[in-house]
């Protein structure tokens, strides 16, 4: 073979690897049968990385290029013994021949795969045997390699500087897929060493490298360790797009490495039980295939993981068992960062020793002098906080961390450090300003996110802090100022996602499975679509998660704006401090801050009053009536007994928080017959409150198989008679969700479904199938005001991000939502939507008519949600 065609063999490699592994073992077969000594049957077409053209006129002939490509061939399909069987033959050939120069581009080759099986010592090995021998584009090549085994290794500040040694040399060269690799073993270097934004640069650089030279798979790979920095930086949506861009080109270990990395984006993301499968898929792909390298890693990830779930000691169990395979493989730079997490993981437990102490500053010192400078970050966190727990001081501890660096949890959790050592030395005001530096950290992260699920863990990294400051708070003002923050963290204010076809057709592939799996249930057969259910549902917030944020920022609003909206009314909103609750009430002018009852005491409460409320809309008799009266009035002593000198009998804004959400607050002795209205916060009460600009019509939907339903709309048609009315067949999901944009008002009388842990997809079920949450995003306009007749679906989850229908239709812009956040009886519904419809037809606002409609027990649960 000339060297023309050997050139032309590898850079088909670069741009068709699969073409270019099937010439190789042509090559091999025209060799002549058995001449290398491998058996060749049973190999499949495959992808294979970098490589250098062997020195033309030395050495054995084109048996060995064919080799060395089938050896790197056999490690991307998966089979990484017998790759490197193929390149020991290789070797093996070249010093028979005494071919110095092709042994050296051998051991070049080797030095992937020996790396991708966790034997870096001996990879680094075969580099320095190389590095003696080869020279220009050969010796850049090597260094791609080297740099990659340097990192895997653990040193991070090698790798950096033999990469970047030889970028300027091959940017002015020939050979765009050792440039594009060496970019991506340099970007990756970056990362680990902190150094985000020129990461970044170099692997953005590698995608276009690739996508200009048309190689696909280097592209893919590219992009994939551009999604793993992405991801780092905190823009989970752009990572999770292009892991799904790439990973359907890739294969082996690309592949498993592709998926760790999305595991910890997942798990950055808060996210660590979805991250788990993730995980668990790329550890056995990495086990099947002898990948050492990224078994010891994916057991760090899953060390993370249990972390990230609470569980610190199976968090100590994966953590030990990294380390081991750390040490095995002499990746000794690596065990640094299992002896990070296993610190960590004692913290979690409860641990608060001077032994502690003394081991998370020796491990700080230790991952610094590594070149990890975020977990050296992390580990002076943890040992400032035992610090301070023990009475000490820790300001030379957090002088040396880096706040402005690292993900945007370490940075939150660098700022609380520095609040608790302020408050411990008594400068208050300097510890409010570093709560609120942590806060914007939160907030800025936050902003990324477009998935209402998304945004609702990330207010989780703020927990600790926001509840600092909240203790920190000195007046009612300051407190109901730091509470609204913390809220708006989870709670933005949505603009119209950009449209999805890919969204769109799993929803309603998931209409028709839903509807034949709840068919199936429902006449006792097992349903074999469970598992095409849970697959369309994965999709769906798959596709969701992808989308950019909508999101536009929201400032919590002072006392005197809230005073100014709110008139005659008075706002109670509910702060949950430690293991007790607080109210902050505006009223009259005036902010004032109350001490309430404990949660344990009103989180018991509510379960009792919400368990009564499902009996009584069961039609289970009397005894419920009393059980939910004595619940309710203790309820009301704790929550609403300690406000009335200022809040007095004054329609009410309320806020609750926790459990209190799915409280049916109309059950309470104080607020029987007086209008009220419940909102996640403060400022959503005052977004629900702006004007909105709507066509003026009226939508009145029915769906299948609700006894009542159709004496409930024949009520309503009387009083709107243009309206568009949907029923029968007509209340199909699609249809009925167009009918709703723009719409002044919309009613909907439906069988409810609240998904427990899926809030997202709770669900209105209508004629052709769900109408699911995920669908109103579909929606240009959302109505103005809209009553949800029906069980559960006013409810909510994920604590103060209020993720539900009502709450999805308020953050998407919907001024006021009448919805139930417990079950109700079918038979009382009817006479009780007539009553509040002709009162709202009356001009009466929504808070008042449903006050003033006569409530049956069956119909407690309804509550006016937003504007009121």
């Amino acid at each position: 073979m000339t060297r023309p065609e050997e050139r032309a063999l590898l850079r088909l490699a670069a741009m068709d690897p699969a073409t270019a592994f099937s010439r190789a073992l042509a090559l091999l077969d025209r060799e002549g049968p058995g001449r290398d000594g491998v058996d060749h049957a049973g190999f499949q077409q495959s992808a294979f990385g970098r490589d250098g053209p062997r020195r033309a006129g030395s050495g054995p002939g084109d048996g060995v290029l064919a080799l060395r490509v089938a050896g790197l061939a056999a490690k991307e399909l998966g089979r990484l013994d017998e790759g490197l069987g193929y390149l020991h033959r290789a070797l093996e050939l070249t010093k028979e021949a005494a071919d110095a120069y092709g042994a050296a581009q051998v051991r070049m080759n080797l030095v992937g795969l020996l790396t991708a099986r966790g034997d870096v010592t001996e990879a680094l090995a075969h580099a320095r045997e190389a590095e003696t021998v080869l020279h220009r584009e050969d010796a850049d090549r090597l260094a791609a390699n080297k740099a990659c085994a340097l990192a895997r290794a653990g040193r991070l500040d090698e790798a950096h500087d033999v990469a970047a040694r030889a970028l300027p040399r091959l940017r002015e060269g020939s050979d765009p897929a050792v440039l594009n690799g060496l970019l991506t073993n340099l970007g990756l270097a970056r990362a680990l060493r902190g150094d985000l934004d020129g990461a970044e640069q170099d692997l953005a650089e590698a995608v276009a490298v690739g996508e200009t030279a048309g190689l696909g798979h280097q592209t893919a790979m590219a992009k994939a360790n551009l999604a793993f920095v992405v991801s780092r930086r905190g823009d989970v949506p752009r990572a999770l797009r292009l892991f799904a861009e790439a990973q359907p080109h890739l294969t082996g270990e690309r592949l498993a490495q592709s998926r760790l990395d999305q595991a910890e984006t997942l798990i950055m993301a808060g996210l660590p039980g979805e991250a788990r499968p993730v995980l668990t898929s790329a550890l056995d792909a990495a086990k099947a295939n002898g990948y050492g390298c990224d078994i010891a890693d994916g057991f760090l990830l899953l060390a993370h993981a249990e972390l990230a779930d609470g569980n610190p000691e199976r968090c100590t169990l994966a953590a030990e068992r990294a380390r081991a395979l750390f040490a095995e493989q002499e990746r000794t730079g690596w065990m640094l960062l299992a002896e990070h997490l296993l610190l960590r993981a004692r913290w979690a437990s409860g641990e608060r020793s001077a032994v502690l102490l003394g081991s998370a500053e020796a491990a700080a010192a230790r991952l610094e002098s590594g070149g990890w400078a975020d977990a050296a970050d992390e580990a002076r966190i943890v040992a400032a906080r035992v610090a301070l727990s023990l009475g000490r001081p820790a300001g030379h501890l957090l002088a040396r961390i880096g706040r402005s660096r690292g993900s945007a949890a370490s940075q939150v959790a660098a700022w609380h450090a520095v609040a608790l050592d302020r408050a411990a030395r008594a400068d208050h005001d300097g510890a409010v300003e570093a709560v609120e530096a942590g806060l914007r950290v939160a907030e800025d992260h936050a902003e990324a996110l477009g998935a209402l699920d998304l945004r609702a863990r990330a207010a989780g990294l703020a927990g600790e802090l926001s509840e600092l400051g909240l203790g920190l708070a000195r007046s009612a003002a300051e407190l109901l100022a730091v509470e609204e923050r913390r809220r708006a963290i989870a709670r933005p204010v949505r603009v119209r996602p950009p449209r999805d076809p890919g969204r769109a057709a799993a929803l309603t592939a998931l209409r028709v499975l839903s509807v034949e799996h709840t068919a199936g249930v429902a006449c006792g057969v097992p349903s074999v679509l469970a598992r095409d259910v849970a697959d369309l549902e994965a999709k769906v917030r798959a596709r969701t998660r992808h989308r950019p944020s909508g999101a536009r920022p929201r400032r919590s609003p002072g006392v005197g704006a809230i005073a100014a909206a709110l008139g005659d009314r008075a706002l109670v909103e509910i702060v949950a401090i430690g293991s007790g609750l607080h109210a902050v009430t505006v009223a009259g002018g005036e902010a004032r801050r109350h001490r309430l009852g404990s949660r344990r005491d009103a989180a018991r409460e509510t379960g009792l009053i919400r368990f009564a409320v499902r009996r009584l809309a069961a039609g289970d008799g009397p005894e419920p009536l009393s059980a939910l009266s004595g619940a309710a009035r203790r309820l009301d002593q704790c929550l609403l007994a300690p406000l009335r000198r200022h809040i007095g009998d004054r329609e009410l804004v309320i806020a609750p928080t926790g459990e209190l959400h799915g409280l049916p607050w109309a059950a309470l002795p104080s607020l029987a017959g007086r209008p009220f209205t419940v909102v996640p916060s403060t400022g959503a009460w005052l977004h629900a409150r702006e004007p909105r600009r709507t066509d003026g019509h009226v939508v009145l939907v029915a769906g299948p198989d609700l006894d009542h339903a159709g004496r409930e709309l024949a009520a309503l048609r009387r009083l709107h008679p243009h309206a568009i009315v949907l029923d029968g067949a007509e209340a199909r999901a699609e249809r009925v969700r167009d009918a709703m944009d723009g719409a002044e008002l919309v009613h909907i009388a439906a069988h409810g479904e609240f998904r427990e842990g899926n809030p997202l997809f709770s669900r209105l079920r209508l004629a052709d199938g769900p109408l699911m949450v995920h669908d109103l995003d579909e929606l240009t306009a959302p109505p103005r005001r809209i009553v949800l007749s029906a069980c559960d679906i006013g409810r909510a989850g994920e604590g103060d991000a209020v993720l539900g229908m009502a709450g999805a239709l308020l953050s998407l812009g919907a001024a006021t939502v009448v919805a139930a956040v417990a079950p109700v009886r079918d038979a009382a519904t009817p006479d009780f939507m007539t009553a509040f419809h002709t009162a709202l037809a009356g001009g009466l606002p929504p808070a008042r008519a449903l006050a003033g409609a006569p409530r049956a027990p069956g119909v407690t649960g309804f509550l006016c949600l937003g504007a009121g």
